[in-house]
């Protein structure tokens, strides 16, 4: 038997279930055009799963979200060396990161749960004893989440939600090739062959990158291009136009089967967009399939990978007394077809 608790959200005729353990999103459920509820999030079918095989599905990723190249940093003049998970690189902080933590269920009521984590000075190697707390909530057109954190020292924080979205159902079997995809966005960080960020900003303008004009997510994800041979696919960050701080539209997702559409929003300034291009063999989905490679597409709203190390990059600093915030949101409607989703 797994020791993992579930806990069910509602409203609405929107349904959510969640995990303390990674304070997981696990699963969502969401009307589509006539009105039938489908669950359009991954996860696993065996809640033990989720410890034993770690992919990331639908949890809180951090300390640092993304990658850091080499697996260290330097603050104020002293060098820390982080977990390195993936070759050199730390990837969402490294084994044992908040993914993996049992989070405290700090407050809830029908429509919303507030999970909180003490991280202790140098877990993983990164400073400072961090107090985080995510907030969920159920709103009438969606769900809402909030992170909240403070520290006792320096560092660098930089949390997201790792959510993988196959707005056809996840039970459906279909891919997200056939999504159609807006981002508001003119650069991307190009990366090297690690995917770690160059440091350069390169401009989408008439190539495969360019999301500004909705398009299908699969129509140039084999262009001869090589950040996509590098990643196998999509798995990029996106610089967001316009000024961040103030929570505003980051992307929109529209599945044309279902008529399901998701406007996502944010306060951060990058956007990390994967197209799954790992998922195929892994254990039992929440339905009991088992997802093909490109199955669920991730839309992660965030610092920029790699900021500690790239001077032009917004900082990811956090220092004692000030407080880290990320207000971020699933905003679900339904349209007939694209010029509805997207007028």
């Amino acid at each position: 038997m797994s020791d993992i608790e579930t806990i069910e959200i509602a409203r609405d005729g929107i349904r959510a279930e969640l995990l303390p353990l990674g304070a997981a999103l696990r699963r969502l459920e969401v009307p589509d055009r006539n009105g039938r509820l489908a669950n359009v999030l991954l996860g696993y079918r065996d809640l033990g799963d989720y410890r034993a095989h770690p992919r990331f599905y639908g949890v809180v990723a951090g300390r640092y979200a993304n990658r850091i190249g080499g697996a260290r940093f330097s603050l104020d003049g002293t060098e820390y060396r982080v977990a390195a998970n993936d070759g050199a690189n730390s990837l969402h902080s490294g084994p044992n990161g908040f993914d993996l933590q049992d989070w405290e269920i700090e407050a809830r009521d029908d429509h919303s749960v507030t999970f909180a984590l003490r991280s202790p000075h140098l877990h993983n190697g990164f400073p400072g004893n961090l107090h985080v707390r995510a907030r969920y909530a159920i709103e009438e057109d969606g769900l809402s989440i909030g992170f909240r954190a403070t520290t006792d020292h320096a560092t660098v924080l930089n949390l997201t939600h790792h959510a993988y979205f196959n707005l056809a159902g996840e039970r459906s079997g279909a891919t997200i090739l056939d999504h159609v995809l807006q981002i508001p966005a003119s650069r991307t960080t190009p990366t090297d062959a690690a995917l770690i960020p160059t440091g350069a900003l390169a401009d989408v303008a008439g190539g495969p990158f360019d999301f500004r004009t909705p398009k299908p997510v699969g129509r140039d994800i084999a262009a001869d291009d090589v950040q996509l041979r590098q990643g196998k696919g999509f798995d990029h960050n996106y610089v967001l136009d316009g000024p961040t701080g103030a929570i505003r539209r980051v992307a929109t997702l529209f599945d044309p089967a279902s008529g399901r559409v998701m406007d996502l929003h944010s306060t951060e300034p990058g956007l990390q967009f994967y197209t799954g291009n790992h998922l195929a063999g892994g254990a039992p989905g929440t339905g009991g399939g088992i997802y093909p490679a490109r199955g669920g597409l991730c839309l992660e709203p965030q610092k920029f990978p790699d900021s500690p190390n790239k001077q032009g990059f917004p900082s990811a600093r956090l220092d004692p007394g000030q407080e880290y915030r990320h207000d971020m949101a699933f905003r679900i409607r339904t349209a007939k077809d694209v010029a509805g989703a997207f007028g």
